[in-house]
């Protein structure tokens, strides 16, 4: 081959791919015909639907029924094209089951149709049933040259082997498409494989894309519809980024523009969510609050998962359907890194990250570790309080002996007040105090900060409890359920401003915690006595036990319990450590911190600052009002 013949062969190669180039359609093309597509679906479907009009309309002896089924086949071509033997059929259903969960399948949609756990109970007594029937439907749009086609209208041809259901599409022409279900043993995940075979003689290769549509009727499954309905959201993971999810609290709706994980669907408890082997592209979805009956919420989810009719394999998905157990969603994420990392425990409601790490590396552990041991969680959650406590003795030590040199300071403090009564000596009155703390080597915030170091642990212990499914259907003394309210009193009649908040029924261990709250209250006010404080102070410290009263009452028993047996601790730390803190010795131990010199610390020597720059300006406002009052 001589050198013209291969520059001809090659100037023919770049000519045929610079043309291709040139020739193809624009992305405003490819949506253009999209809409071309749909118009021809359309005229179609109006023509099946006018071809059923003659059909019921006709009179009896006026069409033969050769002429009746011809029409409705014509009719059923016009709207599903090669999709059509598809179209009709009997609604069938298959099952499969492991030692989790019992799973039916509906042959009309190839779908999921019911979910049974097998291991939990609803607050009816009945098996949890996360949906069944139309309360969960899902499907793809599938489009041809002139179609739209749902998944959800055609009937698929079901076939069961073992852990395994085939779900298979036969078209007119031979092509087919399925969808196959594998439950594997002791697993709370449902793999889910779309596989195709031929289908690029139906389907363009211009379509790139399939709509995943996927709607959900959340059922009640606790007592406490209240605090239910405040757990329960739509939630969504970006790919190689976070979870978030839909308001809590009432209707939403949000649209991601970026490519998505997993989509789920959360109660309190129980999830059900739909993970990609690859990705979603995008997602748009809207969240209802029902306010009453046996459902919580509908969600509706849509989104879009890539498609090459030539590609044997379709996509695929797990699907989870279980509880939400932290130790069983992170195990998700064993052997995963980095973007493939799924967060599935992010479900499980644990706090901000300030906060969550302290449930996920302390509270969790010790609290799954002492769960091999005992089997009644009312004593794990015992010995867990008092594991806490004992983590926190030296800060709660440190408080109280930092109280006490505040209190036996009390009578000289009073005496400078006395000295120099009246708001004129306000900045005169601190000076001396601050300078009385100086002297004596007592930091006034040094009760205050072990008090906030401790902070964190009680918000991580307030978001564990109502969330772990552990303490669900667990009993303890009264209580029948920890994960819920111990009502002891209970009523019907709807009242005001009480029933949507409070609710009707009042908690034993909640009112129990409101009790010792209030006596921890009056113990803590006497540890401060002689303390300056705030007018109204008191007041409002009887007043916050009051209201927690209200804001716990629907919340956990086991979460009250907890701060319930957290305040009594506290309760007989503070009289042991009056018995071993004696006042008349700390009080001779400051007095002679007072005769020494003492160099004064960063901070007090800055406050001290402050405030000759306070009475500075002071002096200076003085000064111009007495030469405004002489000029006038």
């Amino acid at each position: 081959m001589d050198k013209n013949t291969i520059l001809g062969l090659v100037l023919m190669v770049v000519v045929v791919l610079l043309f291709s180039w040139w020739m193809q359609p624009t992305p405003e093309q490819l949506e253009a015909q999209r809409r071309y597509n749909d118009s021809i679906a359309a005229v179609e479907a109006e023509r099946m639907a006018e071809a059923a009009e003659v059909v019921a309309t006709a009179q009896p002896d006026t069409l033969s029924p050769e002429m009746v089924d011809s029409l409705h086949q014509a009719g059923l071509v016009a709207q599903f094209g090669e999709f059509a033997p598809c179209a009709e059929g009997t609604e069938e259903f298959t099952t499969l089951s492991n030692n989790k969960v019992t799973l039916k399948f509906s042959n009309k949609g190839g779908r999921l149709y019911e979910a049974v756990l097998n291991d939990y109970m609803a607050y009816d007594s009945t098996q949890v049933t996360l949906f069944t029937g139309d309360e969960n439907d899902y499907g793809f749009i599938v489009r041809t040259n002139a179609r739209v086609i749902d998944t959800r209208d055609l009937y698929f041809e079901p076939v069961v082997n073992d852990s395994t259901v085939d779900m298979t599409l036969t078209l007119a022409n031979g092509s087919r498409l399925g969808i196959r279900y594998t439950l594997p043993e002791d697993s709370y995940m449902l793999k889910m494989d779309i596989w195709q075979k031929d289908m690029n003689r139906v389907i363009p290769a211009s379509v790139v894309y399939w709509d995943f549509i996927w709607d959900q009727t959340m059922r009640r499954q606790e007592q406490g519809r209240m605090f239910e309905e405040r757990n329960s959201a739509l939630y969504y993971k970006f790919a190689g980024d976070d979870v978030e999810h839909l308001s809590e609290s009432g209707n939403d709706d949000e649209k991601a523009t970026t490519s998505l994980k997993w989509i789920g669907f959360k109660n309190q408890f129980f999830s059900t969510a739909f993970i990609a082997d690859g990705k979603f592209n995008d997602g748009a979805f809207t969240s209802e609050t029902i306010k009453e009956g046996k459902y919580l919420k509908r969600f509706h989810a849509e989104s879009t998962i890539d498609y090459d009719s030539k590609e044997p394999q379709v996509a695929g998905f797990n699907i989870f359907l279980g509880p939400n157990s932290y130790p069983l969603l992170s195990s998700y994420d064993d052997g995963r890194s980095g973007d493939q990392t799924l967060d599935l425990d992010k479900l499980v409601p644990l706090g901000y990250k300030f906060f969550r790490w302290i449930n996920t590396l302390i509270v969790i552990p010790v609290f799954t570790f002492l769960g091999k041991f005992f089997s009644n969680y009312g004593i794990i959650i015992l010995l867990l309080t008092i594991f806490i406590k004992l983590v926190l003795f030296p800060f709660t030590y440190k408080s109280y002996k930092s109280q006490a040199r505040m209190r036996v300071l009390a009578p000289q403090i009073k005496e400078i007040n006395d000295k120099y009564p009246g708001q004129e000596n306000a900045m005169e009155r601190q000076r001396l105090t601050m300078d009385l703390y100086s002297k004596a080597g007592v930091n006034p915030m040094g009760g205050c900060l072990p008090l906030l170091l401790q902070m964190p642990i009680l918000i991580a212990m307030f978001t564990f409890f109502p969330s772990s499914i552990e303490l669900r259907g667990e009993s303890f003394l009264w209580v029948k359920d920890l994960s819920t309210y111990d009502a002891i009193v209970s009523w019907d009649t709807y009242i005001p401003l009480i029933t949507p908040y409070f609710g009707n029924h009042i908690s034993l261990f909640c009112l129990l915690m409101t009790i010792t709250n209030l006596i921890y209250t009056k113990i803590n006010m006497q540890n401060t006595a002689g303390q300056q404080q705030m007018p109204g102070m008191k007041f409002m410290m009887y007043l916050m036990p009051i209201m927690f009263l209200v804001f716990f009452n629907n919340y956990s028993a086991g979460l009250s319990y907890y701060y319930f047996l957290s305040l009594l601790i506290t309760i007989i730390q503070t009289y042991i450590f009056r018995k071993s803190i004696n006042e008349e010795k700390v009080l001779a131990e400051l007095k002679e911190n007072q005769k020494k010199p003492r160099k004064k610390s960063g901070f007090m020597a800055r406050l001290e600052e402050a405030q000759r720059q306070q009475q500075a300006a002071l002096r200076e406002q003085q000064k111009q009002r007495a030469k405004q009052q002489r000029r006038r």
